[in-house]
């Protein structure tokens, strides 16, 4: 029986066709007589008009794989980062003793309904994994999140919402030779091979963490009895020069996930932005929900917290992986790095994993086991080999 197999492959022909053979012919250089049975393919938009093509000729090559695909403005592959121009990236994998059920989704109803319906869902043990691509026009990626949460507790979800289009309609996504351009698709991994989210929000904490006493939605009135605008003025007149330039560049505003925990520090925060501000109210607006009671921390972002961020990460993981799917968002890269590839090579060097992914209009990604859409993230989805002995 063949042993577990993974593999990377991108190609920048122009022509679709050649573009997805030269990009399958790399990624499985050295199945051998192993067939896969999980494929993720990801193409830019230049290649929209294929999509249809590129799906029909890998359903009728792995007519037994799962297989997952969307459009979107840029890809990943290996250590390269491709933003612009035409692209195909593919991961293909023989994952033995796994179970990989793909499936599409579609949102039906208003996300105010008291029970929303999303039509396609499939029959998932609890400690099933979903990698999801979602069409960012017609699909609520951010109510998915917390109607998971709410209805399937422990069911993680990572994925990307989809870059690049410029009206709805415009996004291919396809599974197992099933074509849309509306909803989700996504596969589902259980079994031997076990997914480990990474969620990098390359943020850096300043100041202290405080409770949030007075907040109504998305406005916070007071941070412990104070205005938050004092808060953010004592914050300043203790920060140092490159601090309060990123402080101008961006502030963000960091809420704990796990109130039961005594101290923070990265990776206990999902980040999201202080929109803007009232200086004679004192009052600042954030770019999700505050709740009372919740625990928050001002947060900056800039490119070296950022490399500082997910190489820590890196460099604490607690297993060996095999491969990996990045969704990395399109304000990153070339957007936030001053040098290319940045996500993609760092990932490479530390692990040495077949690496495939995209660029993305929104990331999905557990932190403190509770899942999140995020913003200037970057989401990686490492497969690990439970059969296998850590080095």
């Amino acid at each position: 029986m063949s042993s577990l197999r993974i593999g990377a492959g991108l190609s920048t022909r122009i022509d679709a066709a050649s573009a997805l053979a030269e990009a399958v012919y790399e990624a499985t250089a050295t199945f051998g007589d192993a067939i896969p049975n999980l494929v993720c393919c990801f193409i830019t938009d230049d290649h929209r008009d294929s999509a249809d093509e590129i799906s029909a000729s890998l359903g009728a090559r792995f007519p037994a794989a799962a297989v997952i695909g969307c459009t979107t403005s840029g890809v990943i592959a290996g250590h390269e980062e491709l933003e612009h121009g035409p692209a195909i990236s593919v991961l293909m994998a023989f994952l033995p003793d796994t179970r990989v059920i793909p499936f599409g989704l579609r949102f039906s109803g208003s996300e105010l309904d008291a029970d929303p319906e999303y039509l396609g869902w499939p029959d998932l043990a609890p400690d099933a994994t979903i990698l999801l691509l979602c069409d960012r026009f017609s699909f609520p990626a951010g109510h998915l999140v917390q109607y998971l949460n709410e209805t399937r507790p422990g069911q993680l979800v990572l994925g990307g919402v989809t870059a690049g289009g410029h009206e709805q309609g415009d996004t291919r996504l396809f599974y197992s030779g099933k074509l849309f351009d509306e909803g989700a698709v996504g596969v589902a991994i259980e079994g031997r091979i076990r997914v480990h989210p990474i969620v990098s929000q390359g943020c850096r904490p300043i100041g202290a963490p405080m409770t949030v006493t007075r907040a109504d939605r998305n406005i916070v009135f007071e941070l412990a009895g104070e205005k938050p605008i004092e808060t953010i003025k004592n914050i300043w007149q203790a920060a140092d020069t490159r601090d309060r330039s990123l402080m101008q560049n961006g502030l963000q505003l960091g809420r704990v996930v796990d109130e039961y925990q005594t101290e923070f520090g990265r990776g206990d925060f999902v980040i999201r932005p202080v929109m803007g501000a009232d200086p004679n109210q004192g009052i600042i607006a954030v770019g999700d929900v505050v709740e009372v009671g919740s625990t928050v921390q001002f947060h900056v972002r800039d490119p070296e917290t950022a490399d500082e961020d997910l190489q820590k990460l890196l460099d604490n993981l607690a297993f060996d992986p095999i491969g990996a799917v990045l969704f990395t968002c399109n304000g990153r890269g070339l957007n936030l790095f001053p040098d290319p590839d940045h996500d993609a090579t760092q990932i490479s060097e530390a692990t040495g994993v077949p690496l495939a992914g995209m660029f993305c209009g929104g990331e999905l990604g557990p932190v403190a086991g509770r899942n999140f859409l995020h913003g200037f993230t970057a989401s990686i989805a490492f497969l690990e080999d439970t059969h296998r002995q850590r080095r």
